[in-house]
């Protein structure tokens, strides 16, 4: 009988990540939509988005948050406009650069760990933008980004242009689970799915 509760408790589980998974992914569609500046030239925004898939990784674990994190990439690459120069860009700033937002899995069931869950996603995201830009992107050198002047060396370049949009990102995410950790805080620790 105790095995039977076992699998029917396992069953539950699984459904209720897959559905938590569809609806924090969602969001973060619906939240990337919004940019707070536009696009930039080359592809990227100032958005929500990280938050919600940070926050399903940080309740279900690294292995799940990965997959949220590709299948949020996947939807930004059909429906974001695929800003990319070939299949290595599409690669590696949409597939592979979202990925690691699910990283924050890694502090799973600690309610601050949402912080630098945040963080260590976004970090790892930027260096997969700044290695597509040293290497796909310095096609186009010399390049402006705009307002702050011309490049010719393709590290500085993605350094600059990846970190206008990544780091407002970042705080973005980490300033709306400031707001939230108090009223959410047992949900960050994913004492609810015990």
């Amino acid at each position: 009988m105790k095995n039977t509760n076992t699998n029917a408790k396992n069953n539950h589980l699984k459904i209720r990540a897959l559905c938590e998974g569809a609806i924090l992914v969602a969001l973060a569609q619906i939240l990337s939509m919004i940019k707070l500046f536009g696009n930039l030239p080359n592809g990227g925004s100032i958005t929500f988005a990280a938050f919600p898939i940070a926050l399903f990784a940080l309740r279900w674990g690294w292995k799940q948050g990965l997959g949220a994190g590709f299948v949020f990439g996947l939807l930004q690459l059909i429906y974001d406009g695929a800003y990319a120069w070939g299949w290595q860009s599409m690669l590696l700033d949409y597939l592979v650069a979202f990925t690691p937002l699910g990283l924050a899995g890694l502090f799973r069931g600690k309610s601050w760990g949402i912080f630098p869950g945040i963080i260590l996603g976004n970090a790892v995201r930027f260096l997969v933008h700044y290695v597509s830009g040293v290497t796909v992107y310095r096609i186009t050198m010399p390049t402006e980004v705009p307002g702050i002047g011309t490049f010719s060396s393709p590290e500085l370049y993605s350094l600059v242009y990846n970190g206008c949009y990544m780091l407002p990102c970042a705080i973005l995410a980490v300033a709306v689970a400031a707001v939230l950790y108090v009223p959410l805080k047992k949900f960050f620790a994913g004492k609810d799915l015990q």
